[in-house]
């Protein structure tokens, strides 16, 4: 089968497991098991959990003794597992236990995954910088497809994205992968004596970036800003299909119904918003973009506190169509502007530390942070506490980050 056919069946499974349970897992757990806001927040922390080191520690073992393809086998292998095991639960401890083992194999998997391809294609010769994006664009396809599955697919009458099945179905895919990877191109790995230290190998150098001004301010926005990633994932299905659901008004209303395949429409904003990325960095520049971002923000925020499944859908639609803009031109940016001002040797660990602001602190503080703000304000008034500190936010960093954009010319 050709390469580029194999690497697409990886990432569209590689994406199809994390859509399995990432957007609808939120109402599961604040609709069946009553779940309270911070317990909830606490799930989507483990993603930051993880985020923090296991990625750096799985890349050392790929590197020295299992190659990447088998390491991602068995890491979903192990992820499904626990997932498995997760689903049965509905008591917190060991519900929570489970999905944090879980996660803690699956994150890892998303640099593994990308290295597999960037090797495998470059073994047949291909230019990764021009191969690799159509073929990632299916990990997303494959996300999406996954969140419709697990909202249309029902059990016994009741939707998977409202019941543990979700997990199950997430498990299995996990487990697919797992034996699927095993398939993969061989990617070498090398066993011989390293004399860097352990800090250089988890690429924590980089954090020497924080001596210097620009990037330290970068950096801590970074964090500011990726504390809102998670809130949405959190959140956004317990609010449409268990604050409305209880209304007489919008019951059985598309949006409460099918809040999976609504807040699809953010993934498939995603995808298309990416194409804007290259004309506004050249444009305009990083601090114009973030600022982009941050106020894109405050709209995703502001239109899901305005909006409601009746007469007020526009605005829930327009909320998620914004959502590309405010992911891709925080998450994806960001990540370019640092491979701009980075030097080479340490470009690849001055990434993880953007990942691990974002992803890692950014993510842990803010799962936790709007779990406790949704316990004691409630809805929908928290997605206006959440849209003001978004505008906080972009003003402080207009404030305090200075950075001169030179515009390229338009080609």
């Amino acid at each position: 089968m050709n390469i580029k056919i194999r690497l697409i069946v990886m990432n569209f499974l590689q994406y199809a497991v994390w859509g399995a349970w990432l957007i609808s897992l939120g109402a599961y757990l604040g609709g069946g098991l009553k779940f309270s806001g911070v317990q909830i927040g606490s799930f989507f922390a483990t993603m930051g959990i993880a985020s923090l080191f296991m990625p750096g520690v799985m890349g050392i073992i790929a590197d020295r003794w299992i190659p990447a393809q088998k390491l991602l086998g068995l890491c979903h292998l192990i992820a499904g597992l626990f997932l498995f095991l997760a689903a049965p639960q509905t008591e917190y401890a060991p519900l929570y236990t489970f999905v944090l083992l879980s996660v803690m194999f699956y994150m890892p998997t998303i640099a593994l995954s990308n290295s597999v391809a960037y090797t495998s294609l470059s073994s047949k010769g291909y230019d990764t910088v021009r191969t690799f994006p159509p073929i990632r664009v299916w990990g997303t396809v494959g996300f999406i497809v996954s969140m419709i599955a697990v909202d249309l697919i029902r059990i016994d009458g009741v939707q998977l994205s409202k019941t543990s099945y979700q997990l199950y179905f997430s498990a299995l895919l996990s487990l697919i992968l797992g034996l699927y990877a095993f398939t993969l191109p061989n990617c070498e790995v090398n066993r011989s004596a390293d004399r860097s230290s352990l800090v250089d190998r988890l690429g924590l150098r980089a954090f020497a970036l924080f001596r210097h001004r620009q990037m330290a301010t970068f950096f801590i926005f970074s964090m500011c800003l990726g504390i809102a990633l998670q809130i949405t994932n959190a959140f956004a299905n317990d609010y449409l299909t268990n604050h409305f659901g209880n209304i007489e008004e919008f019951a059985g209303t598309f949006g409460v119904e099918h809040a999976n395949i609504l807040i699809s429409l953010s993934q498939m904003s995603e995808t298309l918003c990416i194409l804007l990325i290259p004309f506004f960095l050249k444009r305009y520049g990083i601090k114009t973009v973030m600022l982009i971002s941050m106020f894109a923000w405050v709209l995703r925020f502001g239109l899901l506190g305005a909006g409601d499944p009746g007469g007020g859908v526009w605005m829930l639609v327009l909320s998620m169509l914004i959502y590309g803009v405010a992911f891709d031109f925080f998450n994806i940016s960001g990540s370019l502007y640092v491979e701009k001002v980075t030097e080479p040797a340490i470009r690849s660990s001055a990434q993880g530390v953007f990942m691990i602001m974002t992803n890692g602190f950014g993510a842990f503080v803010g799962s936790y942070a709007a779990g406790k703000v949704v316990d004691l304000v409630g809805w929908p008034h928290s997605w206006y506490l959440f849209a003001g500190y978004s505008v906080l936010i972009a003003l402080l960093f207009m404030i305090f980050f200075n950075y001169r954009h030179e515009p390229e010319p338009l080609k």
